[in-house]
């Protein structure tokens, strides 16, 4: 529900002055500029003070997602029948005042909770007119293994029909989105190639361009974004694990990837659809970013999140990545791996009912603790191939799709050094940052 009046006091309307005025129209102006001297077109909507849910305090966070800049993108959705591409990572954050009882004469002290809103609960509340919900790689709640077919259903708290774009239905069809005029595509992404939320953004798009739908990114942070590394995906090693010919950590917004996306022509015979990206606010590259929820079942945090991309090459082996334990991208082992001073046995959990090396004890090596990588790590891999017990069954064939080239597993079989394997990547990066310059939103 929106505010129909002013604020009921100075106290939130100082608020209001000091961080919106203050933040939000100083950022809009260098946004501006930026966009200005790119040739992008810049179309401000509304007037720089969100509009909030009543009873809440101004949010407070240093950075607003694309869903909680909400002026920007409201009066795109009124009147109109809307679908969701969302999951459980599509979220709107609040900061609310609340007295805090004490000990001290006074008896309570003011305090800040937060509170985290559905975004798809948020729309409701605010009469936007959802219609469905397409839910990705492991569902509308999050709670699917990696790779699990997910069937269509209802939601249970809002009744609404959730429709899976996993498995055989990874791109909308025509009936499903007849009875929309415009799709909002929140998701959170990690940065990496071969994390399928932004090949599901690929399908989306190439949905909303075949059926004339307008098609709305709610944009995020990427907790990756000071990282462009690996090799550049080859066309012939196409796959749901990696669309593009792009790294494989790719430095960029989901909403710069869609719009990269849109003006590279990449979907299917160049069609464009009709792409609108809401920014986030207070947001720039050199920014650390912590996730305010988990991205998919096996990354629980921001360390998992951090070397996904180096630990998830070990999915192409006889290696797990811890699966089926509390430390999923975190460690890895086998039972093939010489014995060390660090084992661990994966069992069934959530997120991993069936985990490589089930009931096995693994070796291997424990990176909970270390600091936090800026690029592609390969030495772990390097190291694991060279010290297995049976190096012919060390790759497995979803090795060459995580890559996205049959150049690596030949280079690691070849014993060629990272230093020179990291060489054979840097005209392809190159290429690829530069052409992704017109694309870039912070």
């Amino acid at each position: 529900m929106f505010y129909n009046s002013m604020f009921k006091n100075t106290f939130l309307f100082l608020l209001m002055v000091v961080f919106s005025c203050g933040s939000s129209v100083k950022g809009k102006e260098e946004r501006g500029k930026k966009q200005e001297a790119r040739g992008e077109k810049q179309e401000v909507i509304g007037n720089g003070q969100d509009e909030r849910i009543e009873n809440e305090a101004v949010l407070l966070e240093d950075i607003l997602t694309g869903a909680e800049n909400f002026s920007a993108y409201f009066p795109l959705l009124k009147n109109k029948k809307v679908g969701i591409v969302t999951n459980q990572t599509g979220v709107i954050k609040f900061k609310k005042f609340v007295e805090i009882k004490n000990n001290t004469t006074t008896g309570s002290d003011k305090g800040i909770e937060i509170k985290q809103v559905s975004v798809v609960d948020y729309f409701i509340e605010n009469k936007i007119n959802v219609q469905k919900i397409f839910a990705p790689e492991h569902g509308f709640r999050g709670t699917a293994d990696a790779g699990e077919s997910i069937k269509d259903g209802k939601d249970t708290k809002t009744g609404l029909p959730i429709i899976s774009l996993y498995g055989d239905n990874k791109k909308p069809k025509a009936e499903q989105l007849k009875d929309i005029d415009i799709l909002v595509f929140d998701l959170q992404d990690v940065g990496a190639r071969f994390y399928t939320y932004i090949s599901s953004l690929h399908y989306v798009m190439e949905a909303c361009a075949e059926n004339n739908i307008e098609f709305l990114v709610l944009d995020r942070p990427n907790p990756n974004i000071k990282i462009i590394d690996g090799p550049i995906l080859e066309k012939d090693f196409t796959s749901f694990v990696g669309m593009h010919s792009i790294p494989l950590l790719h430095g960029m917004t989901i909403g710069e990837y869609a719009k990269m996306i849109n003006g590279e022509k990449w979907l299917k015979k160049g069609v464009q659809c009709k792409l609108t990206v809401i920014p986030c606010l207070k947001y720039t590259r050199d920014l650390n970013y912590s996730l305010p929820v988990k991205p998919s079942p096996n990354l629980p945090n921001d360390q998992a999140i951090n070397l996904y991309a180096s630990l998830c090459l070990f999915e192409g082996t006889n290696v797990s990545v811890g699966r089926g334990t509390e430390k999923q991208f975190q460690i890895y082992g086998s039972p093939f791996l010489p014995k060390n001073d660090f084992s661990f046995t994966p069992i069934p959990n959530f997120g991993a009912k069936e985990p490589t090396h089930k009931n096995i004890l693994c070796h291997g090596e424990d990176l909970t603790k270390i600091e936090k990588v800026s690029k592609l790590e390969l030495k772990w891999l390097i190291t694991a191939y060279q010290t297995t017990s049976d190096k012919s069954k060390f790759f497995n064939a979803f090795f060459t799709k995580l890559a996205g080239t049959k150049k690596l597993q030949q280079q690691i079989e070849s014993g060629i050094s990272e230093t020179e394997i990291r060489k054979s990547w840097e005209k392809g990066l190159a290429d690829f940052k530069k052409m992704r310059t017109k694309y870039l939103i912070y």
